[in-house]
């Protein structure tokens, strides 16, 4: 065994690395660029090294400075993680080459996998299930057009090197196979250098499952079950279950076999993932292999109880499998969420900045201990006050959870995300609740067209329905009246004028454009050790008890009986008075008054917010990479005005209506926050 690895990555993954590896006591060496050098993987290795500027293609992309990185520290091993150079063959190649274990495959099975074209050909030769297309790179979008029409539409149009939803187009008629082609052709031979492309069919009503797989370098491949990962946005998961929810046992082993045949084939050595799209009479076809750990392996982990990296570590090490076939557990229902770096409630936007609340919900079940099973994990790569910056992925986290069976682990799921406090930078947590409450999710009826179909024109507030809204309004009032008890316990009140607790109050919830809703409410029976209260809210009655200290943000506690968290804070940017009362995805701000204090503030005149539309805002923080007008210029609706990246994404700002530049008033090359003026208009 090894007794000290480099592990090639940053983020949550290398963490899940050194987690392993400190329980099977191998010392560990992180590489880190110069965003990163607090990251918290830096933090928990035994060793670190510097290896570049903060950009991955100046860093975590340059093979040559990892292997000087693994020499210097006498590292036997490198564990590439995901992405990065994780499915690079002349990496693999060279670290084979040196005498330096990969922890990943070797070499000739990534290249074999790594192109789509030739992983189909190998495919149809290990008589696994492949979609009817042409394989062969095209010459020509009007060939391009003939071959759609041969195999019938709808198709879709695929670069060959092509990954995370570039070089990919459905085309539904010869129009847009035409435009399709050029499009994934540019795409990329910028993005991947690789121009070539191919057609296939495009199955209808797809899910998206893929097979876990696991070789040793002594000929012995099993496959550890499915995951289902069909919630995906512009082909990025979403939400990842195992297993499915959707197929049957003799679909599964079906699957599972031609998996195991095609590692087989190019003599698999560690953990793989076979892709299969799967239509709706469960007819499934190979779409890819990932030839190293994916980012939802901890669902897998839950379900059979494997260390998945240990596994891996093992194999590298020449160890044979410790398991057969027969000895795979399926035990219980798990699910993990993926918490990202971005404002769901601005198309996506990525968010990046510092993390000013960081607490993820209490962790039950641990990274590399598969002892502990029917909990909550969280792997993360960030901390509180840390920094999330602009040059990598937006995941921040990934939240899983392991249940009896799946109704079990979506409440559990439910929980776990209430209890997520991220402050200082947007997440996605609001469309995970919203998703999670999504009656087609529970009844497991979905397809990879589902966030489309139910969120095509993006995620608003309105899209997440409470089951209880007056429990968000109880909720309130509850806490004000706490609040109440601690303020009237204060020493020194003058006499006369003590704080005065009443019993009936008013909640405001405000709304958009001075539209709030008035609802008068009744606290009685307050217990002050316990805070237990009796709340009466438009016929309906709640009784509220938490033994949360006021000032924490996760309020954990009893409603009529039954468990539930919530987050509970003072003062808004919008209203320093009201309270933020956020459950189950949805959120709302109160202003808990008396009776007489709610008839004054229905005479507040409404104050509109200002006319902004003289400006060009920047929608997310990030790096201005482009201006395209000057000082003067007329332009038109629809025109391109600038560009911001941030995360590995490209915005283009358009001009929202016609005008004149007036002033420009951020430079190229600019680091922007949200809301910062770029442009002004005349």
């Amino acid at each position: 065994m090894f007794s000290k690895i480099l592990i090639a990555n940053r983020g949550e993954i290398a963490c899940r690395v050194i987690a392993t590896a400190k329980k099977m006591g191998i010392a560990t060496v992180a590489v880190y660029s110069d965003a990163d050098k607090e990251a918290r993987h830096v933090k928990l290795a035994d060793e670190a090294v510097h290896i570049g500027a903060a950009p991955s293609r100046e860093s975590y992309l340059l093979a040559d400075r990892i292997i000087a990185a693994a020499k210097q520290t006498g590292a036997q091993a490198i564990h590439p993680g995901y992405g990065f150079l994780s499915e690079n063959e002349a990496f693999a190649q060279r670290c084979e080459d040196l005498g330096l274990a990969f922890i990943g495959p070797r070499a000739h099975s990534i290249a074999a996998m790594g192109d789509k074209i030739a992983s189909k050909k190998l495919a149809n030769e290990a008589k696994v299930n492949t979609i009817p297309g042409w394989n062969d790179a095209i010459a020509s979008a009007e060939r391009a057009v003939e071959i759609a029409r041969d195999i019938g539409y709808p198709v879709m149009i695929k670069a060959s090197a092509g990954g995370g939803g570039k070089g990919l187009r459905v085309a539904y008629d010869d129009k847009e196979a035409l435009e399709g082609f050029t499009a994934c052709q540019n795409e990329a031979r910028n993005s991947f250098g690789d121009d070539r492309i191919f057609i296939e069919k495009f199955v209808q009503q797809p899910r998206h499952i893929e097979i876990q797989v696991l070789g040793d370098s002594h000929g012995n491949v099993i496959y550890l079950n499915e995951r289902e990962c069909s919630i995906q946005r512009r082909h990025q998961k979403v939400i990842e279950e195992a297993p499915s929810p959707f197929i049957s046992d003799a679909t599964r082993r079906a699957m599972g076999e031609q998996a195991v045949a095609l590692a087989k084939a190019v003599k698999y050595q560690s953990a793989g993932t076979v892709e299969f799209v799967v239509g709706k009479d469960q007819d499934f076809y190979f779409l890819e292999m990932n030839t190293r750990l994916q980012v939802e392996h901890p669902v897998t982990e839950c379900i059979t109880g494997l260390d998945l990296v240990e596994l891996m570590i093992r194999v590298a090490a020449g160890e044979k499998l410790p398991l057969t076939q027969d000895q795979v557990k399926r035990e219980g229902w798990a699910i993990e969420c993926r918490i990202n770096a971005e404002d769901p409630f601005r198309n996506f936007l990525p968010s990046t900045g510092r993390l000013v609340r960081f607490q993820p919900p209490e962790e039950t079940m641990f990274q590399s201990d598969t002892a502990r099973r029917l909990g909550v994990r969280v792997d993360t790569g960030v901390y509180e006050g840390g920094e999330i910056p602009m040059f990598y992925d937006s995941m921040i986290a990934k939240l899983i959870v392991h249940g009896t069976d799946r109704q079990d682990a979506i409440q559990k799921m439910r929980e776990a995300l209430n209890g997520f406090v991220i402050r200082g930078i947007s997440s996605n947590i609001p469309f995970q609740a919203a998703l999670l409450a999504h009656p087609q999710f529970v009844s497991g009826q979905f397809n990879t067209g589902f966030i489309a179909e139910h969120y095509a024109q993006g995620f608003h507030a309105e899209d997440v329905p409470h089951d209880d809204p007056l429990f968000l309004v109880a909720l309130a009032a509850y806490m004000h009246r706490r609040y109440r008890a601690r303020a009237s316990g204060i020493s020194g009140q003058l006499a006369g004028h003590e704080v005065k607790v009443g019993e009936q109050f008013v909640v405001v919830v405000l709304g958009a454009n001075g539209q709030h809703e008035h609802h008068a409410v009744s606290v009685t029976d307050f217990q002050a050790p316990s805070g237990s209260s009796a709340v009466a809210v438009g016929g309906r009655s709640y009784q509220i008890s938490s033994a949360a200290t006021l000032g924490q943000i996760r309020v954990q506690g009893q409603c009529n009986g039954a468990g539930f968290t919530a987050q509970v804070e003072r003062g808004t940017a919008r209203n320093p008075l009201a309270l933020r009362i956020a459950h189950n995805g949805t959120q709302i701000d109160a202003m808990v008054l008396s009776p007489l204090g709610a008839e004054l503030h229905q005479l507040m005149p409404y104050k509109a917010p200002p006319d902004l539309s003289k400006f060009l805002l920047s929608p997310m923080p990030g790096l201005l990479v482009d201006v395209a007008v000057q000082p003067g210029q007329k332009v038109q609706a629809g025109e391109k005005l600038a560009v911001i990246e941030a995360m590995k994404m490209e915005n283009i700002l358009f001009a929202a209506q016609d005008g004149v530049v007036g002033k420009v008033l951020a430079a190229k090359g600019a680091s922007l926050a949200v809301d910062d003026v770029i442009i002004e208009f005349q």
